[in-house]
């Protein structure tokens, strides 16, 4: 063999990275009690999601942007936003979906700010405890009486299969944030409560679906809802939204679940 040094050819490292604008919607009450917009320039992979915008954001310009997030796989619902004005997963929704690309460069800003109806406590972070105390409300727990059960509880596959569609709920609060009478009315329960009461309503093992149908008749309960659909639109699991309300008030009117 020759004793040349043997020349190595090295394919060009493709930069796959666009110009894209995120206008995000910025609030500090230490600050100032009103909201400003602010926009960052960013280079980078289309096919990333707006929450690894959101972090090289903190990460390398802003370290005070503040934003919720934590399993960053759709599983957690923490991340859920209001994106170009739909609510959604920040960690699902990829910027090449939304950003317009034309030349390597999105034509138009990538919108960004909290999901609405919950007070604003910091950027883009809501107050969530009235959402969770109305998913307490509804008891979202198996009820039963009688002895402790000295095996599990057995169900068929057609009678797991009722509820099986609102058993997907992570409580990403994208459905109840996107219904404009939880919009005008705060104290309304939300589809996200209504949602977790249909899954144990028409569980076949519990017990508690007259009380918890009692507490939905509430003046502040399903009868609010005015079918729009924002609800199932919203829902980033997919799940029929706005069917699972209907289902509750016509168990309501016949009291068979």
């Amino acid at each position: 063999m020759g004793t040349g040094t043997l020349e190595k050819s090295e394919a060009a490292e493709v930069d796959y990275r666009v110009a894209v604008t995120f206008r995000i919607r910025r609030f500090n009450p230490e600050v100032s009690a009103e909201a400003t917009w602010q926009d960052f320039e960013l280079r980078i992979d289309p096919k990333e999601r707006v929450l690894d915008a959101l972090h090289q954001i903190k990460w390398e310009i802003d370290g005070t942007l503040t934003f919720r997030r934590s399993c960053a796989h759709g599983i957690c619902g923490s991340d859920a936003m209001r994106i170009n004005g739909k609510n959604r997963l920040a960690c699902k929704t990829l910027i090449k979906d939304i950003a317009e690309i034309k030349n390597g460069v999105g034509s138009k800003a990538i919108v960004v700010e909290p999901i609405k109806g919950m007070t604003v406590q910091k950027d883009l972070v809501v107050d969530m405890e009235p959402f969770f105390q109305a998913y307490r409300d509804v008891m979202p727990f198996l009820i039963t009486t009688g002895n402790e059960p000295t095996r599990e509880r057995r169900q068929s596959p057609e009678d797991r299969a009722r509820f099986d569609d609102t058993t997907k709920c992570i409580l990403c609060a994208a459905c109840t944030s996107s219904c404009p009478v939880f919009w005008s009315d705060g104290q309304y329960f939300g589809p996200a409560a209504i949602v977790n009461a249909h899954r144990f309503i028409f569980d076949s093992r519990d017990e508690g679906g007259e009380e918890r149908l009692e507490i939905l008749n509430d003046r502040d309960g399903v009868w609010r809802c005015r079918t729009v659909f924002n609800c199932t639109d919203a829902c980033p699991r997919g799940i029929e939204v706005t069917k699972a309300i209907q289902e509750v008030k016509q168990a309501l009117i016949t009291r068979r679940f």
